[in-house]
């Protein structure tokens, strides 16, 4: 079993998946939210981290 959580925009239903990061954006695979610059924005609808809820 995974460690890796998925994480849900607020304002799009974007998820970002720990396992498979952002690579479009930069962000390998295995990035942690934490991990992720805050300057990060959603790649579907441009909204900051703070609008990603935990999933789960």
């Amino acid at each position: 079993m995974s460690d890796y959580k998925k994480y849900q925009c607020g304002v799009c239903g974007h998820i970002y998946d720990e396992a498979e990061g952002d690579p479009d954006s930069g962000i390998a695979p295995g990035t942690l939210w934490k991990d992720i610059p805050d300057d990060w924005r959603c790649p579907e609808c441009g909204v900051d981290k703070s609008e990603y809820d935990l999933l789960g």
